[in-house]
Order: structure tokens, then sequence, then C-alpha cells
């Protein structure tokens, strides 16, 4: 630990983090629970979302226990390491990857309780304050958020030093890829199952609720409106949670990998351990920033968080200073890696800034499919269409500048010292820049799932019309601030791509070097060779594949939900009278069922599609699957993201009354073009809330997958 001084950030950090979440729990617990009404229905969420959590980890944690069997035989039949036995190197990357996987688990399970205890209670204090209810909704987010990035730092850090991270600096990080790649695993299944789940629900509460019968959103007579809700934390929360635990986990492993080249040569522990204390720092950043968040009835929830964000930004660059100076200033240059972590702190915002303009009321794409859909809904998916395709050129130039700019500060290096690897390193210490302010920006996706169940609990309990108003101003601010989390998510995989790539050939070199196989040097990807062209574009495929399996899994569960809700409006008419009560659970059940069953096609393509193309093409073609697979991954998933939040606010801004005719009267709820945009809406969930989330952690599954299992494609 005598490696730098700041090390001890990692643990001081981590443990202040988790003390941090507690208090927040304990202050969101201790709440008032509202009336008895709004305790009914947020009683029947919490069972509902605990069960299928319940079924869908079961379902998850066996094919983990496969997966640690198939690894730990792979690692001890392919590979070799100095001063390592077969056996133990098998029997680490194992143990790695099983404790990852347990570790995301946790984090998707514990973000999601919190979530549906907080639902309640911030419903009852909208019944008083806006301000309270902000206060207990993003406390309630920033549990989930909090703790996923400190389980995150204290697991790797964990494992590093159980593994002989200061003993044998230059091997550990190879050994704790598995960590990375066990989370990658579980998230894959968390957030496909979730994603299918929630949009399944909401799909067919829409659709049948809205716009057959007539009845507004989370109207106790539509029997799908408590899965709608529950899919809400088990999409949002527990599959969001998992997500970014394996983004941190994962590229904080991807960026050790590329600190141990320079610690070749200088013999310093700190090009290893810099990212995880760079994220320490992020960490307690975003723990103030979250802490000096402060609501009233006046300001809009969106700006007081913003305050929070830019002062969590703010300390954050204060952070990249201080540690760029202290662990990497080699021969006086760590300015240059310091500007290389500021370019990847104003990525982040940047992305805020894009997925706000396409997907936000205020501007013009948003308005532009409100427009269209005054003339039905095939203009209305026209359009957006047109704006998804739109926002992946600010994404990819947002990306490509990054990456230029990080890369050139980390040559300057380079060049000042002499010493090699600066313009790669550069690229890591901008994707730790990144990802600084994580646990703030995850705490804001979970509470959007909060203020939504908070107001479907203030509706379906009846709750009066200024309780009501102030859950509305909340969830408006919640899906934005949702769609907000899939950019940065999208982002910092991008950015996280390219330095796992260089991961990934490093490994390779070091196998090749292993096996006496000439030239051993493995950093050139030729797609002139047949082979490894096929490799790329058997890599642009399997992105798309997966996102077809993915939404196609949404409309059959969807059309399951819907027949059963159709059902139980025709042979019971006394539920649209309010004489009789829908059965709730049923759908829940047909939603669960549909959900974990139609996960498992998808993530076995993710998981086996890489390890064929590698097996039958080697490691160069799997290469090229990583490089191409992971832009195609990129693009797409930026177009279903934005392009599906953008439909959906366009539905909420008709809703609101924003949208005109040419005489100035309002075109609102009822309407057909507020028809036309529910079914834009509709479209565009699975492709925001389902495929377009998974595609995050595909990427990130793709390099993991890859470092992992690299002995079998030598």
């Amino acid at each position: 630990m005598d490696a730098s001084p700041l090390l001890w950030v990692v643990p001081i950090s981590g443990v202040i983090a988790v003390a941090v979440a507690a208090y927040f729990a304990w202050d969101v617990l201790r709440s008032d629970t509202g009336t008895e009404a709004m305790q009914e229905v947020a009683g029947a969420i919490y069972e509902a979302a605990v069960a299928f959590i319940r079924r869908q980890y079961r379902t998850i944690f066996l094919l983990a226990l496969g997966g640690v069997v198939v690894i730990a035989a792979v690692i001890y039949l392919f590979e070799t390491a100095p001063g390592v036995s077969k056996e133990e190197l098998a029997i680490r990357t194992a143990i790695a990857f099983f404790v990852g996987a347990v570790c995301s688990m946790a984090s998707g399970i514990v973000g999601m309780f919190v979530a549906v205890k907080s639902n309640l209670r911030t419903a009852a204090a909208a019944q008083h304050s806006i301000a309270d209810a902000l206060r207990i909704s993003l406390r309630g987010g920033a549990v989930s958020g909090i703790l996923v990035v400190a389980l995150s730092l204290i697991g790797v850090f964990a494992i590093f030093i159980a593994y002989g991270g200061f003993a044998n600096p230059a091997q550990a990080p190879f050994t704790i890829v598995g960590f990375g790649f066990g989370a990658s695993f579980v998230a894959l299944f968390a957030q496909l199952g979730g994603g299918i789940y929630t949009k399944a629900a909401d799909l067919a509460a829409d659709l049948v609720g809205k716009v057959e019968a007539g009845i507004p959103e989370d109207d106790p007579r539509n029997a799908a409106v408590i899965a709608d809700l529950v899919g809400d934390n088990v999409g949002d929360c527990a599959g969001r949670g998992a997500d970014l635990f394996e983004s941190t986990a994962a590229e904080n492993i991807g960026a050790m990998i590329l600190g141990v080249a320079i610690y070749a040569v200088t013999q310093n522990v700190a090009w290893i351990v810099f990212p995880l204390v760079v994220r320490g720092f992020g960490l307690i950043a975003s723990v103030i920033g979250i802490f000096l968040v402060r609501g009233n009835e006046r300001q809009s929830p969106m700006t007081t968080l913003n305050i929070g964000y830019y002062i969590t930004v703010a300390l954050s660059i204060a952070g990249m200073f201080l540690v760029t100076n202290s662990m990497l200033n080699e021969k006086g240059g760590g300015m240059w890696f310091f500007y290389a972590g500021v370019v990847g702190i104003l990525t982040s915002l940047a992305f805020v800034f894009i997925t706000q303009y396409y997907t936000a009321g205020t501007w013009r794409p948003v308005k532009e499919i409100a427009e269209a859909a005054k003339t039905g809904p095939a203009t209305t998916i026209i359009s957006g269409v047109a704006v998804g395709f739109e926002t992946t050129a600010s994404s990819a130039i947002a990306i490509a500048i990054a990456l230029f700019l990080s890369h050139w500060f980390g040559d300057q290096w380079g060049a000042q010292t002499g010493l090699p690897h600066g313009g790669i390193y550069g690229t890591a210490v901008a994707t730790m820049g990144m990802l600084m302010s994580a646990a703030f920006i995850l705490a804001e996706d979970t509470f959007g799932p909060i203020t939504d169940n908070a107001g479907g609990v203030a509706t379906m309990a009846r709750a009066s019309e200024e309780t009501r108003r102030r859950t509305d101003r909340l969830d408006a601010v919640g899906n934005t601030t949702k769609a907000l989390t899939k950019g940065y998510a999208v982002g910092s995989a991008a950015l996280a791509a390219f330095l796992l790539f260089s991961a990934y050939l490093d490994k390779v070199t070091d196998l090749r070097k292993a096996a006496g196989i000439t030239p051993a040097d493995f950093h050139v990807v030729d797609l002139a060779k047949v082979d490894v062209f096929l490799g790329g574009f058997l890599g642009a495929m399997l992105v798309y594949l997966f996102s077809s399996l993915a939404i196609r899994a949404v409309g059959k569960a969807g059309s399951a939900i819907i027949e059963e809700v159709r059902t139980q409006f025709r042979e019971h008419p006394g539920i649209m009278a309010g004489t009789e009560r829908p059965d709730y659970g049923r759908v829940v059940d047909i939603t669960t069922a549909s959900a974990l069953r139609n996960m498992i096609a998808p993530g076995l393509l993710a998981v086996l599609a890489p390890v064929v193309v590698g097996v039958l093409l080697k490691a160069e073609a799997e290469a090229a699957l990583l490089m191409v697979g992971t832009m195609a991954g990129v693009i797409l998933a930026t177009v279903l993201n934005n392009g599906g939040g953008a439909w959906d606010n366009a539905k909420k801004y008709i809703e609101s009354g924003a949208l005109k005719d040419d005489q100035g009267r309002v075109i609102g709820k009822g309407t057909p073009a507020h028809a036309a945009a529910v079914v834009g809406d509709t479209v565009g969930d699975p492709f925001k809330d389902t495929a377009g989330p998974s595609l995050h952690v595909l990427i990130k599954l793709l390099s993991t997958i890859t470092l992992v299992l690299a002995p079998l494609f030598i």
C-alpha cells in the first residue's frame, strides 16, 4: 500500500460511500408512508417486484455457475502464466468470475429494493411538498447509485490485493479480468429480463388502456398497471444497476491492464492502480453533489438536479488534477494526463446535452415528432426514426473528438518523457474521467422509476390533484434523467471499448509470447484478410440480430398481456364500472414467465457467438468482431435510446397541452394526434428500455469475454 498515499482514497471512499448509502436508506425508510390506500398499492408493487427478481436471479445464478465451470476448464486447458500453476490460474479466474457475478446481482437487488420502498414515501411526501418528494426520491436513487459504484470499486480493489496485486502487479490485472466478465454476464441477463418485463407490461397498459379503453395512465381499472409499475423497478433499477456495475468494473480492469505496459518500463505501480484512485475521488464528488441537491416549489426539479451534477463535475476535475499530478507526474508530464481526464469529464457533459436536446420536449426533435402526429401514426414513426438516425452524428463526433484529443494528449506526454504507450493510456484516463460521475448519474437514473411509481401510487390511491400535480412534475424530470443515463452509458461504453480492445491485443501478445509464436506482437488487425473481414462482418450482424431478438421478445410478451387485459375487460364488465377489481396477479405472472423465457435466446447468442467466431477464425478475426461489433453497437444503441426517448416525450408533449392546431387550439389527450403519439411511444419502448440498454452491456461483454477466453483463440 506504499505505492502512493493517495491509494488510501480507495478503501476510505468505499467505506464513506457505503455509510452514506446506509444513511440515505435510513432517511428514506423512516419517512411517512402515506395513506392506507397508498400503502396497499405500493405493497402490491413490492410483492410482485420481489417475486420477479427472485425467479430471475435464480435462473441467472444457475447460468453463472455453468459459466464458472466453463471458464475454469478453458483457463486450465489453454492458458499459462509465469509463476502461477495452471490449477491456480484456473481457480483464481473462476472465483473472480463468480465474485463479479454475485456482486452484480447484489447491486441490482439492493437498488430495486430501495426503489420499491421509496416510491410510496415519495408519493406520501408529495402530499405536502415537492422539495420533500424530490429529496426522498433522489436519495432513494442515490442508495443504488452509490452502492453500485462503491461495490465495484471495493470489489476490484479487494480481489487485486487478494491475487497479489502489489507483489506481482504485472500479472494481477489479467487474473482479475474474470471479475468483469462475471459482472457483464449477469448484467446482460438482468437488463434483458427486466427490459422485456417492463416494456411488455407498458405496451399492454398503454394500448389497451389509453388507446382502446380510453382510460388514463395508471388507472386502477387496467389489469396491466401493477405489472407496468413493477417493470420500472426490475428494468430501470435492477437492470441498470447491474449494467453500470459491470461498466465500472470492466473499464477499471481494462485501464489497469493498459497500465501494465508503462509499469514494465517505470516499475511504478501507480500506473496500474491509478484508475481505482481516480474513481474513489469521483465517488466522493458524487456523494457531495447528491447531498447539495435542494428542491423548492418555485424552481424546476431538473434545474436543481443539474446544479448538483455541475458541482460533481467541478469536484471531479479538481480530483483529477490532484491524482494525475501526484501519481502520473513522470518527468513532470502529469498535466498531459490531466488534460486527457478533463476531456473525459467534459464528454460526459456533452452526452448529457446531446441527450437532452434529442429527448426533452423543449427542443426541435421532440416538437417535430409531435407535429408529425397530427397526420397519423405513420408520419409519427417516420419522424421518430429520422430523429433516431440523426442523433448518431453528434454522438459519434463527440466520441471521435474525445478519443482523438485524449490520445493526442497522451502522445504529448510520451514526447516529453520519452516513455511508450502514452497515447493509449490517455484514452484510459479519459474513460476514467467520464466515469467519475457514475454514482450521481445512476442516482438520477433510479430517481426516474421511483417518481414514475410515485405517480402511479398517487393515481391508484385517488390522491389529491395537488399531489398528482407534484408527482407529475417529478415524473417528467425522471423521464429526462433516465434518457440522460442511457446517453451517458453508451458514451462511456464507446470510450471504454477502445481501451478494452487495446487490452485484448496486449493479452493476445502475451499469450503468443508464452506459446512461442513468431512474431509475438499482435497490435495490427488486417481487414484485407478474408477471415478477419468475416469476423468484423459477423460482429456487426451480431448487434442487429441480438436487438431483433430483444425487441421480438417484448412483442411476444406484450401480445399475451394485451389478450389477457382485453379478456378481463370483456368478461368482467364491472371492472370498467369500478365495481369489480382486475386480476393484477395474473398479468404479473404472465409477464414474469414470458420475460424469463425470452431473455435466454438473446443472452446465449451474445455469449456464444464471439466464442464460436474466435474458435473457428482465431484471434485476429475475433479482434475484428470486437472492433466492428463495438462500433455498430454504439451507433445502433444511440438510435434506439434517443429515438425511443424522443417518441416517449413527444407523447408527453401532447399530453401536457403544448401541441396546438393552426387556430391555436390545444390538441391534447383523446385526440387522433395523441393516439398516433401513443403508437410511436409504444414502438419506441422496446427500443429505449430493452434493446438499447442491453446493447450497452453487449458491447462490454464482447470485450470481457474475449479477454477471458483469449487462450481459446490462439
